[in-house]
């Protein structure tokens, strides 16, 4: 059967499935100022009184798809997966978006960044228990990197493991964790020998989120929601094959995860093609698409916007031809924080006071919500300034920058004042 043909009929087998399990949409129809929601924002933020129920549904939604061999059509059959083409998931997608399902982006973190770091570095006993669950949507993971202390020097986290037996101990405080609420496991990266140099002392874990011994503080933002978290973690009990890795070769982890991260960014959208198109409407309902400085904004965010969405998708066919994220996938995540930015001055010119006081106005004070969440764009899934140090040593080849630190035993790197 050729490969046009193989999509074909697994197209036919998932709109099968679609029709027996859920509703289409209406027929989607071109956006019209005025009508329907005005609600534009830069993170799905889950909260609410209905925020238990639309995690139940989502789960029962993935456990289907899961079921019927739709839940990681790419994977390996070993772990329930269907082992076909990237081919084959993009056509589910498509098909997926005519139909009323619910959101998926609980599993965003688990999917996109734990599964396949466990998958790359776990033990044989972490990869059955964990891989297939995660897909399933029965276990949800989030991933605990940064600290107070360690955010943009991510090897200068603190938070400690300690081999006791067959078991470690950690201890430590994590900050920025999303999803952290409402997750069953976690991916932390800890330090395990203070004497080596920072960024070979440290080691990868696998910890269970709902265990006594951690505890998840909700941090509250601009926006009005808390979808990111502090989390402390007391003398928290982990067994060895919990772990990822080879002891002291956490960072080689952690850049597994960073670059599954960046590769879900860049496949994204980029600064918003549809948020885009909506604030060209802005500017048509605000009677400002004839001033000269307007036009020379949205020309400038549309062509920064599809020029990343084609970086992105080479970057992508890279990767689903079988390749894995490089450092290049930071280009396609500073590109979409730049364009953020670019879109947020747009907005805020055509909009002026009607963006921070709320008149009622359709399609007015909503942009607040994005406004206020964008500036989180240019330090999720790493700074600006860490993404354009990235690209100029590992991509461009440029020198390091200098570090007082470098080759130093953690213990005396920290005590430094040069720090």
């Amino acid at each position: 059967m050729s490969a046009e043909r193989g999509v074909s009929a697994f197209v036919d087998e998932a709109r099968a499935f679609l029709d027996a399990h859920a509703e289409r949409r209406e027929t989607t129809r071109p956006f019209e100022w005025g009508v329907g929601s005005d609600a534009v924002a830069m993170f799905d933020e889950h909260g609410g009184p209905d925020a238990a129920a639309e995690l139940r549904a989502a789960r029962r939604w993935r456990a289907r798809k899961y079921d019927a061999g739709f839940g990681w059509i790419t994977g390996s059959p070993r772990y329930g997966g269907r082992g076909l083409s990237h081919a084959h998931q993009r056509a589910f997608d498509d098909l997926e978006a005519d139909y009323d399902v619910p959101s998926e982006s609980w599993f965003t973190i688990g999917l996109g960044m734990v599964a396949p770091t466990i998958a790359a570095h776990g033990s044989e006993a972490a990869r059955d228990a964990y891989v297939s669950s995660l897909f399933r949507g029965d276990v949800i993971g989030c991933q605990l990197f940064s600290e107070p202390g360690a955010g943009s020097d991510l090897a200068a986290m603190t938070t400690r493991a300690e081999r006791d037996g067959d078991d470690w101990v950690i201890t430590g405080q994590k900050v920025w964790t999303s999803g952290a609420q409402y997750s069953d496991i976690g991916e932390v990266i800890a330090r395990t020998d203070a004497s080596l140099p920072k960024h070979r002392g440290l080691t990868g874990f696998i910890i269970d989120m709902r265990d006594p011994a951690v505890e998840v503080r909700p941090l509250r933002q601009m926006t009005g929601g808390s979808s990111f978290n502090e989390v402390f973690i007391d003398g928290l009990r982990v067994r060895d094959d919990h772990r990822l890795g080879a002891v002291n070769e956490g960072w080689g982890v952690a850049i597994t995860t960073l670059m599954n991260e960046r590769a879900a960014i860049g496949s994204g959208d980029h600064g918003g093609t549809g948020i885009a198109g909506r604030v060209v409407e802005l500017a048509r309902a605000r009677a400002m698409t004839d001033d000269p400085v307007t036009r020379q904004m949205l020309a400038d965010l549309i062509i920064h916007q599809r020029v990343a969405a084609l970086n992105g998708r080479r970057s992508m066919a890279t990767i689903n031809a079988g390749g894995t994220p490089g450092p290049e996938m930071s280009t396609a995540k500073l590109a979409g924080s730049m364009n953020m930015r670019r879109l947020s001055s747009v907005a805020a010119r055509l909009l002026g006071a009607s963006l921070v006081a709320d008149s009622g106005e359709w399609g007015t004070y909503s942009w607040s919500k994005l406004m206020l969440g964008a500036p989180g764009g240019r330090l999720a899934g790493g700074t600006d300034e860490v993404m354009r140090n990235i690209i100029g040593e590992r991509v461009l080849g440029l020198p390091k920058e200098p570090a007082v630190d470098r080759g130093l035993p953690f213990t005396t790197a920290e005590r430094s004042p040069e720090r």
